[in-house]
């Protein structure tokens, strides 16, 4: 269930703000939300698993966390960002 290093390195082309970024805001959230998406599909198939759900609460409220850092630091790329992810803003 976990990225593979392809999967990682094509979401953080896509992006990243700059040529040698790794962990800007933009690229943590885009992570998570895949992360968030693969969990949520596979807890439809298997409603009882609790760890992955423990799992997908936990990545769900990090990214909230992370999506209100970067709105109070710069609206416009938070703006961006919820467009581009397809995400409640």
């Amino acid at each position: 269930m976990a990225l593979t290093q392809d999967d990682k390195l094509d979401i953080i082309a896509e992006h990243k703000t700059h040529e040698k970024d790794t962990g800007s805001p933009e690229v943590q959230v885009a992570l998570m939300t895949v992360q968030i998406n693969r969990l949520s599909d596979h807890l439809r198939e298997h409603p009882q698993d609790d760890n992955s759900r423990r799992g997908l609460l936990k990545r769900v409220g990090d990214r909230r966390r992370m999506l209100a850092y970067l709105k109070s630091k710069s609206l416009v790329r938070y703006k961006n960002l919820v467009k581009k992810l397809g995400l409640k803003g």
